[in-house]
């Protein structure tokens, strides 16, 4: 189909095609990813209050040899917020907390390689007198965005604990998502 001089059906071809290649090149990590080994990890619990210790698990198994440069825990926050604007709802989201604990530090891992690993890893405390994230550049950045945004806007901050090897080449991870009682943290 021809319009004022453009061709149409090559325009959703060449969409067709730039969308198949995103999909399969995610599709194509994924499957490298599987093709390597992976993680499974396992919370006893998954509700804590601020200042908790979050204990768990977490098994890794290799399928081929990984150069690993680090195997580690973290503990990661993300405000999502909600602002509307002439009725219109937008939303970000934006990492604001990320406290990591290394489980081994840069090692080979064999083809066939099984194990399991424990840590345990604080959440933040509300009730320490300056909160790190408080004085953080993030934090004092996420105040004042809080206080110009005033009523227009509601955020809220989803919290997850992800084990990752990052090796070279696709790192193996998994995360689980966790809940931190609402005493605001911030």
């Amino acid at each position: 189909m021809n319009i004022a001089g453009t061709n149409v059906d090559g325009g959703l071809l060449l969409v067709g095609v730039v969308v198949g290649g995103i999909i399969l090149s995610i599709a194509t990590y994924y499957i490298i990813r599987f093709m390597r080994g992976s993680i499974k990890l396992s919370l006893p619990k998954t509700i804590f209050n601020p200042g908790d210790a979050i204990s768990g698990s977490f098994e890794l198994q290799t399928k081929k040899d990984i150069e690993g440069n680090k195997l580690l825990v973290s503990l990661i926050g993300v405000e999502i917020t909600k602002s509307y604007h002439n009725g219109k709802q937008r939303t970000q989201s934006h990492e604001i907390y990320r406290d990591s604990v290394v489980v081994e530090e840069a090692r080979p891992y064999p083809s066939g390689y099984l194990a399991n690993y424990t840590f345990s890893i604080p959440t933040p405390d509300s009730k320490a007198p300056e909160s790190e994230l408080l004085n953080s550049t993030i934090g004092k950045t996420l105040t004042a965005a809080f206080q110009l945004l005033g009523n227009r806007s509601s955020s809220q901050i989803k919290w997850k604990i992800e084990a990752r090897l990052d090796a070279k080449g696709v790192d193996l991870a998994t995360s689980k998502p966790i809940s931190i009682n609402s005493k605001q943290i911030f």
